[in-house]
């Protein structure tokens, strides 16, 4: 840009003074003073030239001088006088503005010495540039030479460089070959590197197949995914496999055009053999000999390169075979233990998650139980002890049968939500129920539930009509609350899928003991008390009609079918799995919708007459001379952290004549005993889940106390597993109490524990 201004302003005054000569104007005519062109002007314009040659020629000394300190160049005295020449010619031309008018004496002498100076300083200048020019042609003929050398050098620098990358081109395929256990990526890696230490066109590696007919074309440099074969008796091929030497093959063989890549023109190609030991080979006491497998490594060199293989790089070729059979036959050797290891960190993954499952699974149901432990399960235990208490008083026979049946529907939901907490822990998860197998009136039990189901009959509009076999024996051994629960569990799906109205209609049969009758009617079953058992049919079923013997018909006529539909929901296998517990069967008839019609029960029964006449009948008395006796002023502990049941139980005891204080915590419990151990209770009733010490490690403690007076201590659980109460009897307890709590048995499990002890 400074280039084009100066040349510019060049141009203009060239054609400026043309222009001034072709106007008119040859001769001066500075007296004019019309014109533009006077003396003043003139001397004018000449001072403001002389001041900026001299402002130049002062600015290029400074940026000399800033060159010379930043830069390392010979010779820097010779600029020193070039620096002085300028300073001198920039105070002459200074100098000379003021000799342009009127001046003084000094100022002429002083123009004149720096005239002088700059003519001498000047001379010098030149005559030292002419003994610098040898000098400066000396320089430039040693630059040259060094040039030459230093080409010299960089060849064989090359030379050199390319030797040092070809043996780290070697020593990195070696490194990646052996710290490597997958064959393909060796064999890849192989051709990679061969290809970048001897600039090859292409690489090849062919494989034999499994019958051993012909060559496959396996791993190739340039990746053309082309499905190539040769036969084995190919000349070529058996000339590579017969040695262990680098064979030059012609370049029109199958086995060259067949590894030349995407090109046509194939220029000189070597081939070697590689041997792939199986993992046979390596095995300890393998005595059969097995035939090697050979591989062939295919090299061919670029055709537009007039090339041919070196001694040099037939050695390298060699050494890289030697070095991939090694490392694939390791890779062989290590596969088998990689996968072993594989799927044994898969496993060890499956058993992790399935670990961690199952703990979430625990806490899950530790939670779950927890919350229907403290939100449903302790309520209903003081129901329960409630309504035993109010079974206990002088009661209306219709107010005494809602009050039993209110006690066994009670009952019911406790087992169900038992049965909700425990299942999981039942036999290892199988869905078998826990039996709780005693003595019971029947006849007792019909009632009630026959007074239940006529209440949930009424709410849904139905009518109800009930039949029992007065042939039934009145006491047998069985788990009475299961079948009280079964049988609810077949009224209420039965007043559920029929929304018609009707009448429900429970009956209850002695069944013929034999197994191989025919459903012939009612009329053909009896006991079969010979053998000590009774089978006992229970059958309820919707009627259109009052009738009995077209009501009798209808069932009997249905009882060869069954809702396979209905029999697969959730509620009717669990009732389902209860039977079979107790060896029975329950079977269901359905309607047009698909609602069962009909259901039928069948259970077995071990009869225990000499039993059944000692047996008090429920709501008689439970206090008699001696239990009275037993408990009046008995001193009991009580420690039981939910309010309600505490002061139920309490209630119990009281009425049962002992002397009750009760505590809320282990603390407090074990705060009432002395330092020596003292205490005046001979009845410790624990509940195990205190909130602050369990019922366990107060029991601990207790034992641990030297005290004269042993009390009885005993264990108020919800569960009544064998293991539990193993536990306990172990720990130190006397004794263990299932709740929910009810007067009577409470009273007679609490007496036969006291007389134990």
């Amino acid at each position: 840009m400074h280039k084009s201004t100066s040349s510019g302003i060049l141009i203009f005054l060239l054609l400026l003074c043309v222009s001034a000569t072709a106007n008119g104007f040859p001769k001066c005519n500075c007296d004019d003073d019309t014109s533009w062109w006077t003396i003043d002007n003139i001397l004018e314009c000449q001072k403001i030239g002389d001041f900026l040659i001299a402002v130049a020629y002062f600015s290029i000394p400074i940026e000399l001088l800033y060159f010379i300190t930043c830069s390392n160049i010979p010779f820097k005295w010779v600029l020193f006088q070039f620096l002085a020449f300028i300073v001198l010619c920039g105070m002459t031309h200074l100098l000379n503005i003021w000799t342009y008018g009127p001046h003084t004496f000094q100022t002429m002498v002083t123009l004149t010495v720096f005239k002088v100076l700059t003519a001498i300083v000047s001379f010098a200048t030149a005559i030292t540039l002419i003994t610098l020019i040898p000098l400066l042609l000396k320089v430039k003929v040693r630059e040259f030479l060094l040039r030459r050398k230093t080409r010299e050098l960089g060849i064989e620098v090359g030379m050199i460089t390319k030797q040092n990358e070809a043996g780290m081109h070697v020593r990195m395929l070696t490194q990646e070959i052996r710290k490597s256990l997958d064959r393909h990526k060796i064999l890849y890696t192989t051709l990679v590197e061969l290809s970048k230490t001897l600039g090859l066109q292409n690489c090849a590696v062919w494989m034999p197949n499994v019958d051993k007919t012909e060559m496959n074309l396996t791993h190739e440099l340039n990746g053309r995914n082309v499905n190539s074969s040769i036969p084995i008796t190919d000349p070529d091929v058996v000339r590579v496999k017969g040695d262990n030497v680098v064979n030059i093959i012609d370049s029109d063989s199958p086995l060259a055009s067949a590894s030349s890549g995407v090109s046509v023109d194939v220029g000189p190609v070597a081939a070697i053999r590689m041997p792939m030991l199986r993992v046979s080979n390596f095995k300890e006491g393998a005595s059969e000999v097995t035939e090697t497998c050979y591989a062939i490594l295919v090299l061919v060199l670029p055709s537009a390169e007039d090339r041919s293989w070196s001694n040099q790089e037939m050695e390298i070729i060699k050494v890289v075979a030697d070095q991939v059979t090694v490392a694939v036959s390791h890779a062989a050797v290590l596969e088998e233990s990689q996968l072993m290891r594989e799927k044994l960190q898969e496993q060890n993954r499956a058993l992790q998650q399935e670990k961690r499952k199952t703990m979430m699974a625990s806490e899950a149901r530790a939670a779950f139980q927890k919350v229907m432990s403290n939100g449903m399960g302790r309520p209903m235990h003081s129901v329960m002890g409630l309504l035993s208490m109010l079974q206990d008083e002088n009661l209306k026979n219709e107010q005494k049968v809602l009050v039993d049946s209110m006690v066994r529907t009670s009952s019911v939901v406790s087992n169900l939500m038992n049965d909700a907490m425990d299942n999981s822990d039942r036999e290892g998860g199988s869905g078998r129920f826990s039996l709780e197998m005693k003595c019971f009136g029947l006849h007792n039990m019909l009632k009630e539930a026959a007074c239940i189901a006529r209440c949930m009959s009424l709410c849904k509009g139905f009518g109800f009509k009930v039949e029992v076999d007065k042939s039934l024996p009145n006491y047998v051994i069985g788990d009475e609350k299961r079948v009280f629960q079964v049988i609810l569990h077949m009224v209420r799906s039965l007043i559920d899928g029929n929304h018609g109205g009707g009448i429900l209609v429970f009956r209850v049969f002695a069944e013929l003991g034999s197994r191989g009758r025919t459903d012939q009617g009612y009329a053909t079953w009896r006991p079969s008390s010979s053998s000590g058992n009774v089978h006992v049919r229970f059958e309820i079923g919707i009627s259109s009609n009052d009738s009995e013997s077209e009501t009798s018909g209808r069932f009997s006529g249905r009882m060869h079918t069954s809702d396979h539909a209905f029999e697969e929901k959730l509620s009717f296998s669990i009732c389902k799995n209860i039977i079979q517990s107790m060896k029975g069967s329950i079977r269901s008839v359905p309607n047009a919708r698909g609602f069962p019609q009909v259901m039928t029960l069948s259970l077995r029964f071990q009869l225990r007459r000499s039993i059944a006449v000692t047996i008090p009948e429920p709501g008689e008395s439970s206090e008699s001379s001696s239990s009275n006796s037993l408990f009046r002023g008995l001193q009991v502990l009580l420690a039981d952290t939910d309010n309600v049941n505490r002061a139920v139980t309490q209630k119990f005891l009281q009425k049962l004549g002992c002397v009750v204080t009760s505590v809320s915590s282990g603390f407090e419990c074990l705060s009432l005993f002395g330092p020596a151990g003292g205490s005046p209770f001979e009845l410790i009733l624990l509940d195990l889940h205190l909130p602050d010490i369990d019922g366990f490690e107060v029991t601990l403690r207790i034992r641990k106390l030297k005290s004269r007076n042993r009390p009885i201590v005993v264990a108020l659980a919800a569960s009544f597993e064998q293991a539990l109460r193993e536990k306990c009897m172990h720990i130190g307890f006397n004794g263990v109490i299932r709740k929910p709590i009810l007067l009577k048995a409470f009273s007679d499990e609490l007496q036969r524990i006291l007389k134990g002890n």
